[in-house]
C-alpha cells in the first residue's frame, strides 16, 4: 500500500466480523421439504426465521457463503428511524400517511430489536442514542428546516439544533429521539442460537439459482438439490431470482467505507450523519474494551468510484479534523442497494408470485428495514396480512419520482456500458506491480490483471457475466466491481455480491505464469 496511506490497516476486515466466532453449518446435501425456505443468511433472512421458527413452522436458510458474511455483516449498526433527509421528501412524493408508515414500521423494528435484546438477555452493547442530521450550508439548512417540519407533522420526537460537539461547523441540524445503536452479530448469533434449538435447519456454502414456480415453489441449487416449500422468502442482498420483476433496473448499487478509529477527543455520544454529500457518519463502538468512533462516508456508485483508497484517505483526514485521529484499527467497504423512490421493496416478488416474497434496497439502513421486512414476512404468512403491504409493496410505481430516476438510472447503464466497451485502455502488463491491478489490454482485448504480494499474475476476462458491462478494478478492496449494476468479483474472478451469479472467465495462466518468472522484478 502507498505511504500516503500509512495510518490504514494493510487489508479490509469488518470489526464486526473478526470479533466474532460464528458457528458453521454444512451444505445442503439432499432435497428436502419445508414450510419456509429463506435464501440469504443476514438480518432480514435471521429475524424471519427467528420469528417463524417461534410460530411452530418447519423453517430453512440457505446461504451461498457463510452467514452473517455480506452486508450485515459490514454496517455502522445503527438502529434507526433517522434515516437522513427523508420525511419531508416521503410527504412530497408518496404523501403524509405513507411517510408516517415508513417512521412506523423503522420504529416499530427498533422496539421489537430492543425487546428481543431484553428478553433473552443478549449482551451485544446495546445503547439508546440520539440520532443527528447536521448541515453545513445554507441550501441543506433549508432542507433541515423542511425535515423538521416534516418531524412535526408526523408526530416524531425531533428538534433543531444549532451545533454538534465536534469540529465542524454546521448551520443547523435535526435531531430524532431515543434511537439505538449495538453489535449486530452479537445480536443475531443469539437468534441464530434460537433458530437451530428450535428445529430450524441452516445450509452455507449452497448457492440458490433458480426457483421453479408453482403452488408449491421450488428452489433449485448450483450443487443439484432442491427445496420445496409453501412460502419461499428471497432475503439475498440483490434478489438471485428476479421473475419478471425487473429489478436490475430498478436498483442502483451504492457503496460507502468505514474506519474504526481511536480519536483523540473523547467521543460525546449521539449518532451523527452529514446531510450534504460527500457524506459522513459517526457512532462510537467499543473494541476490546476502550472506546472507537465509526467514521463512514464517501458514497458512490459501484464501480464509479475512482481511486477508493483515496476514500478512505478522505475519511482519515475528516477524522483528525473533527476528533484528533491517533490510530485506526479496522477499515472496511459497505454496499447497499437504493430503489427507485428510496423505499425497500419488500413483498410479493410480483403480482403473479404470491408465495415468493422479497426484501431488498434497504438503502443502507438494513437494521431497522431489514427487521421490518421480517416483520412483514411473519405477518403475512400467520396472519394473511400486514398494514405495511401497500408502502413497501415491489410492484408499486410513484411517477414522481420513479420515472425521472428509471430514466436516469438508465442513462447511466448504457454510458458505463459505452465506456467500458469502448474505452482506452494503456496499461501493459509490465504496468502491474506486487499487490496492484488494472485493466490491461492483451492482444488487442480488453483484460483485468492483479498482482499478488508473492508477484503471481492473476488475469480475468472483465465483462461482467451479468448483462455484459465491463468490471473496474477496486484497489480499496482489491475486486473488480460493474459500474452498471453492483456485481463485485474477487481479484479470481469469484463472485462476491451479484446480480451476477457466474464468475469472470480466468485466463490461461501458462504465458502469464512465464511472463511473471522472466520478470519477478516486478
Amino acid at each position: 500500500m502507498p505511504e500516503k496511506y500509512g495510518k490504514l490497516p494493510e487489508s479490509p476486515q469488518s470489526y464486526w466480523i473478526d470479533s466474532v466466532k460464528l458457528p458453521t453449518f454444512p451444505r445442503l446435501e439432499e432435497d428436502i421439504n419445508v414450510d419456509v425456505i429463506i435464501v440469504g443468511g443476514g438480518i432480514a433472512g435471521l429475524t424471519s426465521a427467528f420469528l417463524l421458527v417461534n410460530e411452530g413452522l418447519k423453517v430453512a436458510i440457505i446461504e451461498a457463503d457463510h452467514v452473517l458474511n455480506g452486508t450485515t455483516g459490514n454496517t455502522t449498526a445503527k438502529i434507526s428511524a433517522q434515516h437522513g433527509l427523508i420525511y419531508d421528501e416521503f410527504i412530497r412524493n408518496i404523501g403524509e400517511n405513507k411517510a408516517k408508515l415508513y417512521y412506523e414500521a423503522n420504529a416499530e423494528a427498533l422496539h421489537f430489536i430492543e425487546n428481543t435484546i431484553s428478553e433473552h438477555n443478549i449482551d451485544c452493547d446495546f445503547s439508546k442514542q440520539d440520532a443527528y442530521v447536521y448541515a453545513v450550508t445554507e441550501e441543506y439548512a433549508m432542507k433541515v428546516k423542511k425535515e423538521a417540519e416534516a418531524y412535526e407533522k408526523l408526530g416524531i420526537n425531533g428538534e433543531v439544533v444549532n451545533s454538534i460537539p465536534f469540529n465542524i461547523d454546521i448551520q443547523n441540524g435535526i435531531v430524532m429521539k431515543d434511537q439505538a445503536q449495538f453489535h449486530p452479530l452479537k445480536y443475531l448469533a443469539h437468534l441464530l442460537q434460537h433458530i437451530t434449538e428450535k428445529g430450524g435447519q441452516i445450509f452455507e456454502n449452497t448457492t440458490a439459482v433458480n426457483i421453479e414456480t408453482k403452488e408449491q415453489p421450488k428452489v433449485l441449487t448450483r450443487e443439484n438439490h432442491s427445496i420445496t416449500a409453501k412460502h419461499v422468502l428471497i432475503c439475498t442482498h440483490f434478489p438471485f431470482y428476479e421473475g419478471m420483476g425487473l429489478y436490475s433496473a430498478r436498483m442502483h448499487a451504492s457503496s460507502s467505507y468505514v474506519l474504526a478509529t481511536k480519536v483523540k477527543n473523547k467521543y460525546p455520544g449521539g449518532m451523527y450523519i452529514s446531510a450534504e454529500m460527500p457524506s459522513r457518519s459517526l457512532r462510537s463502538a467499543t473494541i476490546n474494551g476502550e472506546e472507537y468512533v465509526l467514521v463512514l462516508g464517501e458514497d458512490h456508485k459501484t464501480g464509479q468510484g475512482g481511486d477508493t483508497l483515496e476514500r478512505y484517505e478522505a475519511l482519515e483526514d475528516f477524522t483528525e479534523h473533527a476528533l484528533g485521529l491517533e490510530s485506526i484499527a479496522y477499515r472496511w467497504t459497505a454496499q447497499d442497494l437504493i430503489t427507485l423512490d428510496k423505499l425497500p421493496y419488500i413483498g410479493n416478488l410480483t403480482s403473479n408470485d404470491p408465495n415468493i416474497l422479497i426484501a431488498t434496497g434497504f438503502r443502507k439502513w438494513g437494521m431497522t428495514n431489514g427487521t421490518a421486512a421480517a416483520l412483514l414476512f411473519r405477518d403475512v404468512i400467520v396472519n394473511k396480512g400486514s398494514k405495511y403491504q401497500d408502502l413497501y409493496s415491489p410492484s408499486r410505481f410513484y411517477a414522481n419520482p420513479s420515472l425521472k430516476n428509471l430514466l436516469a438510472q438508465n442513462v447511466n447503464v448504457a454510458g458505463q456500458f459505452m465506456k467500458g466497451k469502448f474505452g482506452i485502455t494503456t496499461k501493459s502488463i509490465e504496468d502491474i506491480k506486487k499487490d496492484e491491478g488494472g485493466v490491461i489490454t492483451i492482444n488487442g482485448k480488453r483484460k483485468g490483471a492483479y498482482r499478488d504480494t508473492k508477484g503471481k499474475l492473476h488475469i480475468v476476462d472483465t465483462t461482467c457475466t451479468h448483462l455484459g458491462c465491463e468490471v473496474e478494478w477496486n484497489n480499496g478492496q482489491r475486486s473488480w466491481d460493474c459500474p452498471c449494476h453492483g456485481s463485485r468479483f474477487t481479484y479470481t474472478g469469484e463472485v462476491i455480491e451479484g446480480p451476477a451469479e457466474k464468475p469472470l472467465s480466468r485466463d490461461d495462466h501458462t504465458f502469464f505464469d512465464n511472463f511473471t518468472s522472466k520478470n519477478s522484478g516486478y
